[in-house]
């Protein structure tokens, strides 16, 4: 009786040993036939990451923050404000500048004033210039004639000369009329030149608050694009530098993609255009769509510090890497979920560019 019980016991457990063995048979075929078609089917590799712009934010102008408008891994929208600068420095400049240009401006009514003033004197110059030329042919007419009475011995010299000295003079007035002329035309003609230096200091005191004005709407650091922030470093009432970087923002606006690094063995049927399977490893079970953009012109090993040399003696052939850039579908719903530097698994379909 026993040993019946204990035969019965020993089919029982056969028969599971049996089942349990073909079951760990089966899942191993459907394993390594599954393994086996997509080896065949596709390139893969893990070795990709997921990789998006990240920007720095820099200062413009130095000075004092005042607030900090933003929190640590904040989504921003393009325009929001993120940082303020203290500005009265700057506030002060741009009300001197625009000061100065006024001056310069109102400059141009007294250079026009002056030069209305010169004309005028030129004109009363022209008109003594008549009058002299009118006394010099009186007196050059008086001594023609006192010279043709002195030939006729109707007058004496001294009459003669003091006609001839009476010439002299108006000559001598005459021709300081016309040097008093010259000059004050030449006076209008130098103030009308100072127009063209004024002119050209209004556009250098114009160009002066213009840059006065940047200045000071760079006191307020606003977001380049939509967004995500990084770590928040600064706090109000810190000193800033021009060009110091104040804070990181991830571009989304710009789309994002995967980096992956295939064997050189793999790309020979990769092509750019093609679609491509994304797993990302925070996601089990999920795939994204995406399209392979480039693929890189060198290894990745010829972007490094140091390039490897073969020459050297001490080569050992190792499979280089590729680095392919994969375009992600900015349509996809969950692409937002994904950020920079997770790691990822790629599947390309093994196939030619005309299949």
């Amino acid at each position: 009786m026993n040993t019946q019980k204990q035969n019965r016991a020993d089919k029982i457990i056969s028969r599971i040993t049996t089942i349990i063995a073909l079951i760990v048979l089966v899942v191993l075929l459907v394993w390594g036939g599954k393994t086996l078609f997509g080896y065949l089917k596709y390139e893969e590799t893990n070795d990709a990451q997921v990789d998006e712009y990240i920007n720095p934010v820099t200062a413009r102008v130095s000075g004092y923050i005042k607030a900090v408008k933003f929190e640590e891994n904040q989504e921003v929208k393009k325009g929001d404000t993120l940082v303020l600068i203290d500005d009265d420095d700057y506030t002060v400049q741009q009300d001197e500048a625009s000061a100065s240009l006024l001056n310069a401006r109102a400059q141009v009514a007294v250079q026009q004033s002056n030069i209305k003033t010169a004309q005028s004197s030129a004109g009363v110059m022209l008109a003594k210039i008549g009058a002299a030329k009118a006394k010099l042919w009186k007196q050059q007419t008086e001594y023609n004639r006192y010279k043709k009475l002195f030939d006729a011995e109707s007058a004496t010299r001294q009459q003669l000369e003091t006609i001839e000295s009476l010439l002299q003079v108006s000559q001598a007035e005459y021709q300081a009329a016309k040097e008093d002329y010259a000059a004050a035309v030449s006076k209008t003609n130098d103030i009308k030149a100072q127009g063209e230096v004024l002119a050209s200091e209004i556009e250098r005191r114009a160009a002066v608050v213009k840059r006065n004005n940047l200045n000071t709407s760079y006191t307020v650091i606003v977001a380049p694009y939509n967004g995500k922030m990084g770590r928040r470093t600064i706090q109000q009432g810190q000193l800033v530098q021009s060009g110091q970087t104040i804070a990181y923002i991830v571009d989304r606006s710009a789309g994002k993609w995967v980096v992956a690094n295939f064997k050189e063995t793999q790309i020979a049927k990769m092509y750019i255009g093609e679609k491509v399977n994304v797993a990302v490893d925070a996601f089990p079970g999920q795939y994204f769509v995406g399209e392979i953009e480039s693929l890189s012109g060198a290894t990745g090993s010829r972007f490094s510090l140091l390039p490897p040399d073969n020459s050297t003696g001490n080569f050992v052939k190792i499979a280089q890497r590729i680095p392919v850039r994969i375009r992600l579908a900015k349509n996809d719903k969950d692409i937002d979920l994904l950020s920079a530097g997770m790691s990822a698994s790629v599947m390309v379909k093994k196939n030619q560019p005309n299949d």
